[in-house]
């Protein structure tokens, strides 16, 4: 009996010390993913943050359409082109562009991204031409291509698995908040100093730029090991989910510019004031912020294609009380932050599927479903401008609302199962 026993106390003196072993390696894995997990929050915050200043700038310009309508004795399907110029700029080039980021890195295309477009926007007040105001709004646009897609990625971090959505819309929502800030500034701006004034609106740009450059992690992968497939494979992939999310985005994207084109001019037209105009854009791109955040906390726990089927059924009547009611009333308001709301809520969860079919392409697949996207909307509101002429921006703008239907019959395809789930490590999925 002894001699079992001290033969059977090695065996458990090894068994304890594995035992021992084991819960140190999960306590320091816990801590390291802590760790991670700490470092991923403060980089979405960084990033949202640099969206928000970013999306100022992109959202400067609709307030002041009826004012440069007056200024320089234009048509409202001229005007327009402003505002298509700006967003084919800012969305076009975000897929070589994301490509690019990947290639090279991402941090200085995140920081350059919102300098860039703080200063050709802050220059507005000094051309001299019509043209001349034209460049200086696709510089600004570049600038804003050049920032989302490396953007979306450092927030995002689908790599990481558990959580992407809900970075994602801390990233949507710091840009949100900043698109509907700035309306109000540009407008606070203009009325103080006039065009001429635009300048002041460049320097949180430049202020912020070493910042937001400190606040991000450098860009020391292995040249090798962050080289993204050749854009050729990725736009290969179009035919499949991802012509179907692009299609879902480009149509939201027509709406919602469609509306912010239209409406300070709908305002302007029936004697309301250019306060008026901005605070019904800041409403509802405000809401839009607060819209992204429940669409990136849902696309960690829901079903995806299900989250898109019943906000595009939602957002159609919504975006038509807005439009009907306009903002001169409470329910008018109600109606705007609504649609608002609805709209871009859509975003967070198109995103994350979009980087989670092509993580080695994180950049440049958001910059498809983002940027590309937005460049087709911004196209279609040439249209809306040249509907605008004919019938008047009110009815042009109520008959526009209907193409969220193609959105709608393009989330219902079930293609997007592929990809509808989110990570099973995320919790379970719900509506499925």
């Amino acid at each position: 009996m002894v001699a079992r026993q001290r033969v059977g106390y090695p065996e458990a003196l090894h068994r304890t010390l594995r035992e021992q072993l084991t819960l140190v390696q999960t306590l320091a894995a816990g801590r390291e993913r802590s760790a991670d997990s700490n470092t991923a929050l403060r980089v979405a915050l960084v990033v949202a943050f640099a969206h928000g200043l970013t999306d100022a700038y992109a959202s400067v310009l609709p307030p002041l359409l009826p004012r440069l309508m007056d200024e320089l004795d234009i048509s409202i399907a001229v005007v327009a082109s402003l505002s298509v110029a700006f967003g084919i700029a800012g969305s076009l080039p975000q897929p070589l562009l994301g490509y690019l980021a990947d290639r090279f890195g991402r941090r200085a295309f995140t920081v350059l991204g919102p300098l860039l477009a703080g200063v050709a926007v802050g220059s507005i007040g000094f051309a001299s031409s019509f043209w001349t105001l034209i460049l200086l709004l696709m510089v600004a646009g570049i600038g804003n291509a050049a920032f989302h897609p490396p953007g979306a990625s450092y927030a995002a971090r689908v790599g990481e698995g558990k959580g992407a959505g809900r970075r994602y819309s801390l990233f949507a929502f710091g840009g949100a908040a900043g698109f509907a800030l700035g309306p109000l500034a540009s407008v606070a701006i203009v009325q103080r100093w006039g065009l001429d004034g635009m300048w002041v609106a460049m320097i949180p740009a430049v202020v912020f730029a070493p910042l937001i450059f400190l606040g991000l992690p450098r860009d020391d992968q292995p040249h090798e090991a962050r080289l993204p497939p050749p854009p050729g494979a990725v736009l290969a992939q179009l035919p499949g989910p991802l012509g179907l999310m692009f299609g879902i985005s480009a149509t939201m994207s027509f709406v919602q510019r469609s509306f912010l084109t239209m409406e300070p001019i709908i305002v302007a037209e029936g004697g309301g004031s250019e306060q008026l105009g901005a605070v019904a854009l800041s409403v509802y791109l405000g809401a839009q912020s607060f819209g992204m955040v429940m669409g990136g906390m849902l696309a960690d726990h829901m079903n995806r294609r299900t989250l898109l089927v019943r906000l595009c059924l939602s957002a159609l009547p919504a975006h038509l009380l807005a439009v009907w009611l306009g903002p001169t009333s409470a329910w008018g308001m109600v109606a705007i932050a609504t649609a608002g709301f609805l709209g871009l809520a859509t975003l967070p969860p198109l995103v994350v599927m979009a980087q989670e079919s092509l993580p080695s392409a994180a950049a440049v697949s958001s910059g498809i479903v983002m940027g590309l996207a937005w460049a087709t909307g911004s196209v279609g509101v040439l249209g809306t401008g040249a509907l605008a002429d004919a019938l008047g921006p009110y009815p042009a703008t109520l008959l526009c609302m209907p193409v969220i239907l193609v959105g709608l019959a393009l989330a219902l395809h079930p293609a997007l199962d592929s990809v509808a789930r989110p990570p099973a490590h995320d919790g379970p999925a719900l509506g499925r």
